[in-house]
C-alpha cells in the first residue's frame, strides 16, 4: 500500500474512534444526570460562584467550535490565487490559533467537553492534511477547499461538529438549572 492509502485509512479510523467516544460521552451523561437538588451555598457576602464563568467558557467553546468548523474556516479564509499548500497552512494555523486562544477555558468545563473540542480540532487538521496530501503540487487553494468540502459531505464529517455542539450545549444547560 502506498502512503496516501495508509494515511486515509488511519484518518478514517481516528474519525471513527472520536465519533464513538463522543456518542459514548453523550450517552453516559444522559444515563447519569446530575441531581436536580444541589446543597445550599454558604451564606457569605464574599462567596465566589463559578457558574457565570463556566457558562461563559461553554459559550466561548461553542464559538470556537463554530469558528474552526471547516466550512466556516474556508468561507472566512478563502484567498483567491493561493496555492493548495498555502491554503493548507492558512487553515491549519488559523485552527491552531483559535484553539490556543481559548485553551484557558478548559479550567471551567468538564474534561469530556474539552476533549471533545480538542478531538474536533485534531480531526479537522487531520482531514486538511489528508486531502492536501492527495493533491498534485500545482493544485490551487480552490482545489483544496473544494476537495475538503466534498469529503465533509461524502463522509458525513459534519456529524462530529454537531456532536461536539450538542455535548457543549447539554453541559451548559445543565449548569443553568
Amino acid at each position: 500500500m502506498d502512503i496516501i492509502t495508509v494515511t486515509i485509512i488511519l484518518s478514517g479510523l481516528a474519525l471513527i474512534v472520536s465519533t464513538i467516544t463522543m456518542v459514548f460521552v453523550i450517552q453516559l451523561k444522559a444515563q447519569n444526570p446530575v441531581p436536580a437538588v444541589e446543597p445550599p451555598l454558604p451564606s457569605s457576602a464574599n462567596q465566589f460562584t463559578s457558574s457565570p464563568l463556566q457558562l461563559q467558557a461553554y459559550e466561548r467553546l461553542v464559538m470556537l467550535t463554530e469558528r474552526i468548523a471547516i466550512p466556516h474556516l474556508i468561507n472566512r479564509l478563502n484567498l483567491s490565487g493561493a496555492s493548495a499548500n498555502d491554503m493548507r497552512t492558512l487553515l491549519i494555523e488559523n485552527t491552531k490559533q483559535e484553539y490556543e486562544y481559548n485553551s484557558s477555558q478548559q479550567i471551567y468545563v468538564s474534561q469530556q467537553a474539552w476533549e471533545a473540542v480538542r478531538n474536533f480540532k485534531d480531526q479537522n487538521i487531520t482531514l486538511i492534511n489528508r486531502i492536501a496530501g492527495t493533491l498534485p503540487p500545482e493544485a490551487s487553494g480552490y482545489d483544496l477547499n473544494k476537495k475538503i468540502l466534498e469529503a465533509l459531505v461524502t463522509q458525513n464529517l459534519s456529524d462530529v461538529h454537531n456532536l461536539v455542539l450538542e455535548a457543549l450545549n447539554f453541559e451548559a444547560k445543565r449548569l443553568m438549572k
